[in-house]
């Protein structure tokens, strides 16, 4: 049962990957790239991980798309149907795609002893033990970036509203 569905939520993540390259309206495009992003949240969850399951659905579909489509709803201007013309180029995405693809597996079939990490990790990989880490080992470069975010956050805000000019 399993293995079902991995491959319909799998299918459903790539095929919205593909209708945010292809789709010729922004704005459907990033309603793709949430239907994207929420298929790889059902994926983390079927690997059993819980907390990357929960920081996809949190920070990414529900925060970088909304905020994607924010953008997108307060800077355009015009008819929007057409609103993404520069994608009849697709063909060559997809060459690129398939060409890193290929030197990817490459670099991981020919070297059999390659490792991310120097140590592999021990210690379980649940929420629990992320914000023990988060919150002990990690905690400074933890704060550093909730400042860099918030920071951004006010940029994007101010931005956003815009300046008014002085006479």
């Amino acid at each position: 049962m399993g293995t079902v569905v991995f491959f319909i939520f799998a299918i459903m993540a790539i095929a919205a990957a593909w209708g945010v390259v292809t789709s010729k309206n922004i704005v459907h495009s990033a309603l793709f790239l949430v239907l994207s992003f929420s298929g790889v949240a059902v994926l983390y969850v079927l690997m059993n991980a819980d907390f990357l399951a929960a920081v996809q659905i949190l920070i990414y579909t529900g925060a970088v798309a909304i905020m994607i489509i924010f953008a997108v709803m307060l800077t355009l201007r015009g008819e929007i149907s057409e609103s993404n013309p520069e994608n009849h180029h697709w063909g060559w995405g997809a060459l690129v795609a398939v060409l890193v693809f290929i030197m990817m597996a490459l670099v991981i079939l020919a070297n059999p002893d390659w490792r991310i990490l120097a140590t592999p990790w021990t210690s379980g990989g649940s929420a629990e033990d992320l914000s023990l880490l988060l919150l002990t080992k990690f905690m400074i470069p933890f704060e550093v970036a909730a400042v860099l975010l918030t920071i951004a956050l006010a940029g994007a805000v101010v931005l956003a509203k815009g300046v008014k000019e002085s006479k």
